[in-house]
Protein backbone atom coordinates (compact mmCIF):
# COMPACT_ATOMS: atom_id res chain seq x y z
CA UNK A 1 0.00 0.00 0.00
CA UNK A 2 2.74 2.65 0.77
CA UNK A 3 4.41 1.64 -2.59
CA UNK A 4 1.41 2.65 -4.37
CA UNK A 5 1.06 6.12 -2.21
CA UNK A 6 4.70 6.62 -3.05
CA UNK A 7 4.25 5.90 -6.99
CA UNK A 8 1.11 7.68 -7.16
CA UNK A 9 2.64 10.71 -5.18
CA UNK A 10 5.85 10.88 -7.96
CA UNK A 11 3.19 10.39 -10.97
CA UNK A 12 1.44 13.55 -9.23
CA UNK A 13 4.97 15.02 -8.88
CA UNK A 14 6.18 14.24 -12.57
CA UNK A 15 2.67 15.58 -14.11
CA UNK A 16 3.09 18.78 -12.16
CA UNK A 17 6.55 19.34 -12.97
CA UNK A 18 5.82 18.74 -17.12
CA UNK A 19 2.54 20.95 -16.59
CA UNK A 20 4.70 23.46 -15.03
CA UNK A 21 7.55 22.96 -18.11
CA UNK A 22 5.06 23.01 -21.04
CA UNK A 23 3.63 26.24 -19.40
CA UNK A 24 7.02 27.87 -19.57
CA UNK A 25 7.55 26.78 -22.96
CA UNK A 26 4.24 27.93 -23.91
CA UNK A 27 5.09 31.59 -22.31
CA UNK A 28 8.68 31.64 -23.91
CA UNK A 29 7.20 30.85 -27.26
CA UNK A 30 4.48 33.78 -26.91
CA UNK A 31 8.02 36.36 -25.97
CA UNK A 32 9.39 34.94 -28.85
CA UNK A 33 5.90 36.06 -31.06
CA UNK A 34 5.75 39.44 -29.27
CA UNK A 35 9.17 40.04 -30.01
CA UNK A 36 8.72 39.48 -34.09
CA UNK A 37 5.75 41.57 -33.93
CA UNK A 38 8.16 44.34 -33.09
CA UNK A 39 10.91 43.62 -35.17
CA UNK A 40 8.18 43.39 -38.06
CA UNK A 41 7.18 46.95 -37.43
CA UNK A 42 10.75 48.01 -36.65
CA UNK A 43 11.34 46.35 -40.55
CA UNK A 44 8.52 48.70 -41.59
CA UNK A 45 9.71 51.81 -40.55
CA UNK A 46 13.69 50.92 -41.45
CA UNK A 47 12.28 50.31 -44.78
CA UNK A 48 10.92 54.15 -44.86
CA UNK A 49 14.17 55.80 -43.74
CA UNK A 50 16.01 55.75 -47.19
CA UNK A 51 12.77 57.48 -48.99
CA UNK A 52 12.33 60.01 -45.84
CA UNK A 53 16.21 60.79 -46.76
CA UNK A 54 15.90 61.14 -50.16
CA UNK A 55 13.01 63.09 -50.18
CA UNK A 56 13.90 65.32 -47.47
CA UNK A 57 18.08 65.59 -48.67
CA UNK A 58 16.64 67.23 -51.81
CA UNK A 59 15.46 70.27 -50.40
CA UNK A 60 17.88 70.31 -47.36
CA UNK A 61 21.13 69.18 -48.92
CA UNK A 62 23.22 70.97 -46.39
CA UNK A 63 21.82 68.66 -43.48
CA UNK A 64 24.15 65.49 -44.39
CA UNK A 65 25.16 64.26 -41.32
CA UNK A 66 21.68 64.29 -39.79
CA UNK A 67 20.77 61.59 -43.08
CA UNK A 68 24.03 60.06 -42.61
CA UNK A 69 23.74 59.24 -38.83
CA UNK A 70 20.32 58.06 -39.96
CA UNK A 71 21.16 55.73 -42.70
CA UNK A 72 24.44 54.39 -40.42
CA UNK A 73 21.94 53.90 -37.57
CA UNK A 74 19.55 51.99 -39.86
CA UNK A 75 21.93 49.30 -40.93
CA UNK A 76 23.08 48.54 -37.19
CA UNK A 77 20.12 46.85 -35.84
CA UNK A 78 20.69 43.88 -37.71
CA UNK A 79 22.04 41.04 -34.88
CA UNK A 80 21.54 43.30 -31.73
CA UNK A 81 20.27 41.65 -28.75
CA UNK A 82 17.03 42.88 -27.61
CA UNK A 83 18.61 45.77 -24.92
CA UNK A 84 21.36 47.07 -27.80
CA UNK A 85 18.50 47.20 -30.34
CA UNK A 86 16.68 49.84 -28.09
CA UNK A 87 19.17 51.67 -27.44
CA UNK A 88 19.23 52.03 -31.39
CA UNK A 89 15.77 52.19 -31.99
CA UNK A 90 16.04 55.43 -29.71
CA UNK A 91 18.72 56.83 -31.71
CA UNK A 92 16.44 56.25 -34.75
CA UNK A 93 13.63 58.00 -33.35
CA UNK A 94 15.58 61.08 -32.10
CA UNK A 95 17.20 61.16 -35.65
CA UNK A 96 13.87 60.56 -37.65
CA UNK A 97 12.77 63.67 -35.48
CA UNK A 98 15.81 65.83 -36.25
CA UNK A 99 14.98 65.55 -39.71
CA UNK A 100 11.00 66.58 -39.50
CA UNK A 101 12.76 69.55 -37.57
CA UNK A 102 15.19 70.25 -40.94
CA UNK A 103 11.59 69.79 -42.88
CA UNK A 104 9.81 72.02 -40.78
CA UNK A 105 12.02 74.73 -42.50
CA UNK A 106 10.99 73.88 -45.96
CA UNK A 107 7.65 74.82 -46.77
CA UNK A 108 7.38 72.96 -49.99
CA UNK A 109 8.73 70.31 -48.66
CA UNK A 110 6.17 70.11 -46.48
CA UNK A 111 3.27 70.26 -49.28
CA UNK A 112 4.66 67.74 -51.11
CA UNK A 113 2.52 64.61 -51.58
CA UNK A 114 5.05 62.07 -51.21
CA UNK A 115 6.31 64.02 -47.79
CA UNK A 116 2.82 64.27 -46.58
CA UNK A 117 2.34 60.17 -47.60
CA UNK A 118 5.66 59.16 -45.52
CA UNK A 119 4.91 61.25 -42.65
CA UNK A 120 1.34 59.28 -42.33
CA UNK A 121 2.93 55.73 -43.10
CA UNK A 122 5.64 56.60 -39.94
CA UNK A 123 2.96 58.24 -37.89
CA UNK A 124 0.61 54.36 -38.61
CA UNK A 125 4.14 52.67 -37.94
CA UNK A 126 4.98 54.07 -34.82
CA UNK A 127 1.14 53.62 -33.45
CA UNK A 128 1.89 49.94 -34.37
CA UNK A 129 5.44 49.68 -32.85
CA UNK A 130 3.71 51.27 -29.52
CA UNK A 131 1.03 48.51 -29.54
CA UNK A 132 3.71 45.91 -30.40
CA UNK A 133 5.82 47.03 -27.68
CA UNK A 134 3.25 46.79 -25.08
CA UNK A 135 1.87 43.75 -26.01
CA UNK A 136 5.54 42.55 -25.63
CA UNK A 137 6.98 43.97 -22.40
CA UNK A 138 3.41 42.64 -21.20
CA UNK A 139 4.24 38.79 -22.14
CA UNK A 140 8.32 39.21 -21.19
CA UNK A 141 6.61 40.09 -17.35
CA UNK A 142 4.49 37.12 -17.47
CA UNK A 143 6.97 35.14 -18.44
CA UNK A 144 9.27 36.21 -15.93
CA UNK A 145 7.01 36.06 -13.08
CA UNK A 146 6.17 32.79 -13.85
CA UNK A 147 10.30 32.03 -13.80
CA UNK A 148 10.52 33.98 -10.16
CA UNK A 149 7.49 32.46 -8.78
CA UNK A 150 7.87 29.39 -6.35
CA UNK A 151 7.42 26.57 -7.20
CA UNK A 152 7.82 26.98 -10.97
CA UNK A 153 10.90 28.70 -10.12
CA UNK A 154 12.36 25.09 -9.75
CA UNK A 155 11.20 24.08 -13.06
CA UNK A 156 12.03 26.96 -14.65
CA UNK A 157 15.75 26.52 -13.14
CA UNK A 158 16.43 22.72 -13.82
CA UNK A 159 14.83 23.87 -17.47
CA UNK A 160 17.49 26.32 -18.34
CA UNK A 161 14.61 28.73 -18.72
CA UNK A 162 15.79 31.97 -18.42
CA UNK A 163 14.53 35.87 -17.82
CA UNK A 164 13.89 37.90 -20.88
CA UNK A 165 14.56 41.66 -20.89
CA UNK A 166 12.02 44.43 -21.67
CA UNK A 167 12.18 46.39 -24.59
CA UNK A 168 12.91 50.09 -23.38
CA UNK A 169 14.06 53.21 -23.38
CA UNK A 170 17.21 53.59 -21.08
CA UNK A 171 17.88 57.31 -21.35
CA UNK A 172 14.82 59.27 -19.58
CA UNK A 173 15.55 62.25 -21.70
CA UNK A 174 14.78 59.68 -24.86
CA UNK A 175 11.36 59.17 -23.48
CA UNK A 176 10.26 62.71 -24.03
CA UNK A 177 8.86 62.48 -28.07
CA UNK A 178 10.25 65.76 -29.77
CA UNK A 179 6.68 67.71 -30.95
CA UNK A 180 6.80 67.18 -34.75
CA UNK A 181 3.50 69.11 -36.67
CA UNK A 182 2.41 66.61 -39.55
CA UNK A 183 0.29 69.01 -40.36
CA UNK A 184 0.28 71.57 -43.52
Amino acid sequence: MILWIFLAAAVLAALWAVSIFNGLVRRKNVVQEAWSGIDVQLKRRADLIPNLVETVKGYASHERGTFDELTKLRAQTGSQDIAQRAQTEAAITAAIGKVMAVAEAYPELKASANFQQLQNDLNNIEDQLQLARRYYNGTVRDYNVMIQQFPSSLVAGFGGFTAQPFFQIDNAADRNVPKVSFGG
